[in-house]
């Protein structure tokens, strides 16, 4: 990574945001001594202006000066003034390492940093590249896990990545640092399953396969603490994202994110959305959007049911619709 003027590291995970700085200050330090070229600020003492009155102190040791600034959320864009001026004109001899927390970064910071350097985002990549992260924190961690010990543990987290270094440290307490561990080993330290990503639970009802979609309901309830309400709403979006297509003269994935407003970023949410409504049709979707309505009522009062089972009836019946347009032979709506 070349050596710019700022940085900002921002993510929604505080073990994965910590490493993402400690890797970022190594690679800036570039094997000189951190204590001597770095400075650090953080609490809920420090000022916008003690950050900028750093950055334009020149280096005392070597040749570059390293200043870390821990939740800069907490300012508000009339604080970050003072910073956003400095960043048009930063001292060459500096790199800044802003790190996100304590609220929103001001979109005035995260645009000024990513004129004057780069903006990380410290999270675990999608895909097959989610393995790929695993297998690596899993090779660096203090136990051996053989290869189906390693699928367990990434299941059973999930979203929850927070959760893997205790996890590993608990079990190298409990079978020595180094232990080779199988899933008899690993299971009974598991402890309850991590959340979920959201669009796993879309994408489930998408395919139409009601048990999984349930299953992944239940973790996003449960490990991942989200309200009733906030995953109707997600659905809701989902399909209403699906239904604007439905008629709309679009021809291809670019057209789609247009039409939703995707434009400038990836499209590929918006491909999924219109392979989705070519394969369900018109009047599915209304019925999915009349669900959403219905449950909506329901975990408002309407019926005297949990939101559990509320949620639970809504994502079997939305998943039916997916997998009776699955069934369907070509051709027909």
């Amino acid at each position: 990574m070349p050596t710019l003027a700022a940085y900002l590291v921002r993510g929604e995970q505080p073990v994965l945001l910590a490493d993402a700085v400690k890797h970022l200050v190594a690679e800036l330090v570039d094997g000189g001594d951190a204590g001597l070229m770095t400075e650090e600020l953080a609490g809920d003492e420090y000022t916008v202006g003690a950050v900028v009155d750093a950055a334009q102190t020149p280096p005392f040791f070597g040749d570059r000066r390293i200043v870390v600034a821990r939740d800069v959320g907490r300012f508000s864009t009339h604080d970050v003034e003072p910073l956003v001026t400095y960043l048009r004109d930063p001292l060459p001899t500096t790199s800044l390492v802003l790190v996100a927390g304590g609220g929103q970064v001001a979109r005035s910071l995260v645009e000024a940093v990513r004129k004057a350097g780069h903006v990380v985002d410290a999270g675990v990549p999608g895909g097959r590249g989610r393995a790929t992260w695993l297998a690596a924190k899993l090779k660096e961690g203090p136990v051996r896990l053989d290869a189906r010990a390693a699928a367990m543990v990434g299941d059973h987290l999930g979203d929850d990545v927070d959760r893997l270094g205790s996890l590993l440290e608990m079990l190298a307490s409990a079978y020595g640092q180094g232990a080779r561990l199988g899933p008899d080993e690993v299971a009974p330290l598991l402890g309850g399953s991590g959340s979920v990503a959201p669009w796993e639970l879309t994408d489930a009802i998408d395919r139409g396969d009601a048990a999984v979609a349930i299953g992944v309901l239940r973790r996003l309830i449960g490990p991942g603490g989200r309200h009733p309400l906030v995953i109707t709403a997600t659905l809701h979006s989902h399909f209403t994202r699906m239904l604007r297509l439905d008629g709309a003269d679009v021809a291809d994935e670019a057209a789609a994110a247009a039409l939703l407003g995707m434009s400038g970023g990836s499209t590929y949410p918006a491909k999924k959305a219109l392979l989705q409504v070519r394969r369900l049709g018109h009047p599915p979707l209304a019925r999915a959007i009349h669900l959403l309505a219905e449950a909506d009522l329901a975990l408002k009062g309407a019926v005297d049911w949990p939101a559990e089972v509320v949620l639970e009836v809504l994502v079997a019946r939305l998943a039916d619709l997916g997998r009776r347009a699955g069934s369907k032979p070509a051709g027909r709506r």
